[in-house]
């Protein structure tokens, strides 16, 4: 076995690496800094970068995406922390109407290679405003590349790949990942972006998911397998843009479909799936496709309703059954 890391260590060494190779790179953010990051995450960078490529910012996220939109139409190759997904809201104006859309309302004369990154979704009881998952909202617009890592070998590799984007990137990690240990190569490797990986090989019913949620299709699968069920697992990693050959040619293989996403029912991940699947790949189905979303509810802060608004592995067991044994 090679080096195990931390997630935290190998979005760091991504964004050190492509600062050594680029120095128009540069971070800010809320505490990045002083702090060595909310999470840690941007830890030692100061020291060797110093606080002119490692900038501490006021709690103005509109302010400071706006300066790095700027910035990066001016040459530079800025990474945006925001302390959380949620405080992207406040800059949405900015992402939405400037840096999505700058390349063609420029006639192509300027690029935004900017990369906003932090976390996203749920992360114990945080309640209602801190626990939401926005990926298809980012993903619904044109201009924008959403990546959703769910490990930190694909962190590392596609963030290094997002830094070298001359687009604008939207990069979502998770808190709860952010200690989460796997084997990361030290010799320098890139991901390439709009690339789905098989995360398990088989051949009765393909699970599709993406971000720390694929956790729970792993825990599914293997007790599946116990009773004689072999569950493919489809971790798509980015979401804009979408691996549909990947998904589809699964989906030929195992004929049947469930998919697992941390969002909201309405207008998701999982339904732009199952239309692409209807439309491309409907003669393969012996089953309808089905969905685990989260409640169709603001996030509650008593443990036990967290337990319920989440997707689990109990409902991917159940789900796989029902369309394993679809008459």
């Amino acid at each position: 076995m090679g080096r195990i890391i931390q997630f935290r260590e190998a979005v760091a060494e991504a964004m050190s690496e492509e600062m050594r190779r680029d120095e128009r790179v540069y971070l800010m953010g809320e505490e990045v800094a002083e702090y060595n990051g909310a999470y840690k995450a941007s830890k030692g960078m100061l020291d060797e970068f110093g606080p002119k490529r490692v900038l501490d910012t006021p709690i103005a996220e509109l302010g400071f995406a706006g300066i790095g939109v700027g910035s990066a139409m001016n040459g530079l190759r800025p990474i945006v922390e925001f302390m959380t997904f949620n405080f992207s809201m406040v800059a949405i104006d900015q992402i939405i109407n400037n840096a999505a859309k700058m390349f063609q309302m420029s006639g192509g004369q300027f690029n935004v290679p900017i990369v906003f990154r932090g976390p996203t979704a749920s992360a114990g009881q945080l309640a209602a405003t801190h626990s939401q998952a926005f990926e298809s909202w980012y993903a619904n617009c044109p201009g924008l590349k959403v990546i959703v890592p769910s490990n930190p070998y694909d962190a590392k590799g596609l963030l290094k790949s997002a830094i070298r984007d001359n687009d604008p990137v939207i990069f979502m990690e998770s808190e709860q990942m952010y200690g989460d240990k796997a084997e990361v190569p030290e010799e320098e490797y890139l991901i390439e972006i709009g690339k789905a990986s098989i995360r398990r090989e088989g051949s009765d019913v393909t699970i599709v998911s993406f971000g720390k949620i694929i956790k729970e299709a792993d825990k599914a699968a293997e007790e599946l397998a116990k009773d004689g069920i072999e569950c493919e697992i489809i971790d798509l990693r980015t979401v804009r843009p979408i691996d549909y050959a990947a998904v589809v040619n699964s989906l030929k293989k195992t004929n049947r479909m469930v998919i697992l996403e941390e969002a909201w029912p309405l207008g998701n991940i999982s339904t732009e799936i199952i239309a692409h699947c209807q439309q491309h790949a409907f003669d393969y189905l012996d089953a309808p496709i089905l969905r685990i979303n989260t409640a169709d509810t603001p996030m509650a802060y008593a443990p036990t309703l967290v337990e319920e608004f989440l997707p689990n592995a109990a409902r991917v067991i159940t789900a796989v059954k029902e369309v394993m044994y679809k008459k």
